[in-house]
């Protein structure tokens, strides 16, 4: 049985390693090559993309998949719709492997909006001088405030176009407590803005700046492709692998 995971992501990798070695599995990793040194993990691996749905749902074919599990970031819509595509086209079974969202809690004031260009439009009213960890893509939506000041966090220097009053973080998480604390206060942070990517790795942003009292922009997430089903842990999503693999693999569509 030949198993295709989308991933990129710390799920992903943990679920390839819960499943790497399994008698009977066959273990394939796509990642999509924003990250110049990504975090490999065990089984193959194959880097770039696949040309749109119709290209997945060729790869698939060629390669002899039976299932797909769509482990990227909450943020890769296009993929995860081609996936979704790809996968009806082809008769491969396909899982949804999404991390919870964040939860706000008592004392956050939080801004929810639809989009990185809603969140720009958000900020001038909210505060002047910004800790933007939305990551390196996406930055054009900002560029054309200049009268904000930016912090930009993220794993790898951004390219233009992007804010003109700004100073860049290279840093990967995950992030304390303590040190964003410190962030916050040592850059004069008044206001902080996210993607709601769930996880414990860059949560504690959200927990000092409520101590803080600032305010967070926070980008809702694209909803999962309609009719496929989602697990929030990789421990769910090696169980829905190997009660397949039990079964044995389904005809190729």
């Amino acid at each position: 049985m030949h198993v295709l995971i989308l991933g990129g992501t710390t799920e992903a990798r943990r679920l390839a390693e819960l499943l790497y070695g399994t008698p009977g599995l066959e273990l394939t990793s796509s990642l999509a090559g924003r990250v110049a040194s990504p975090r490999l993990p065990p089984g193959r691996t194959r880097v770039g993309g696949f040309g749109g749905a119709d290209g997945l749902a060729a790869w698939l074919r060629e390669h002899g998949v039976d299932a797909v599990v769509d482990a990227t970031h909450p943020f890769a819509g296009t993929i995860s719709f081609n996936a979704a595509r790809a996968a009806a086209a082809t008769h491969v079974p396909l899982l949804a492997l999404r991390r919870p969202g964040w939860v706000p809690a008592e004392g956050d004031r939080w801004h929810e909006v639809g989009s990185l260009e809603e969140a720009a439009r958000a900020l001038p009213a909210l505060g002047g001088r910004v800790f933007l960890t939305t990551g390196r893509m996406g930055l054009a939506a900002f560029a054309d405030l200049e009268r904000l000041w930016f912090l930009v966090r993220s794993v790898e220097a951004p390219e233009p176009p992007h804010p003109s009053h700004m100073e860049v973080l290279l840093d990967r998480g995950p992030f304390t407590l303590d040190g964003e604390r410190e962030l916050l206060l040592r850059h004069r942070i008044d206001v902080v803005v996210t993607k709601d990517s769930g996880g414990a790795a860059t949560a504690p942003k959200l927990t000092a700046a409520r101590e803080a009292g600032l305010p967070v922009v926070v980008v809702r997430r694209p909803p999962v492709p309609a009719g496929v089903p989602v697990v929030p842990d990789p421990g769910n999503a090696s169980r829905w692998v190997r009660e397949r693999l039990e079964r044995g693999p389904l005809p190729a569509g």
